[in-house]
């Protein structure tokens, strides 16, 4: 197929565009590293079926801190910020979903870097897999010397963060294997 090179440079411009607005302006934290922020909207098939524990796993993997929650409209909203290249790292995961998600879209906006921001909290975590129905806030706390660590670190991290949160008859619930 022909494209004019008017319509090339409009495509060219429109996919610059999309990436210019996707992260926000580099902030440097305490430690002189770089830090940037990203907001998400994540439609499909993404609520009870481990979506938010799966977007937290990826944080405590990157060391990434922001929130994650459902909405109301059967869809997922997060927040994100940290080292660009870990963003990318998690965004990527976030699109491929969960073995029980489908049609998962992505939407992504910049925004602004929190600088006293050191947790990524899932709120009101609930499990259906877990028989788990009261909501809890699972909150991880960045690790200080800001390291990537292993999927199964990172798990065994999220499995912590869990039982510290679950209380009375839903503790000891947290791991299904």
């Amino acid at each position: 197929m022909l494209v004019s090179s008017d319509c090339r440079s409009l495509r060219i411009a429109a996919v610059t565009t999309l990436v210019t607005i996707a992260f926000s302006p580099v902030q440097l934290n305490a430690q002189g590293q770089k830090v940037t922020a990203i907001s998400g909207i994540v439609t499909g098939n993404v609520q009870e079926v481990g979506f938010r524990a799966m977007i937290q796993r990826r944080a405590i993997r990157y060391n990434l801190a922001g929130s994650v929650e459902n909405k109301s409209d059967k869809s997922v909203q997060f927040f994100l910020q940290g080292d660009d290249d870990r963003i990318d790292k998690a965004i990527n995961a976030i699109q491929q979903g969960t073995k029980k998600s489908s049609d998962v879209n992505v939407s992504l906006s910049p925004t602004s870097v929190r600088p006293d921001l050191r947790t990524f909290t899932v709120v009101g975590w609930t499990s259906v897999t877990r028989n788990i129905t009261q909501p809890y806030d699972l909150v991880f706390d960045l690790r200080p010397d800001n390291t990537t660590i292993s999927k199964q670190e990172a798990k065994k991290v999220w499995l912590a963060v869990c039982e510290k949160a679950v209380k009375g008859a839903d503790t000891g619930k947290c791991n299904k294997d």
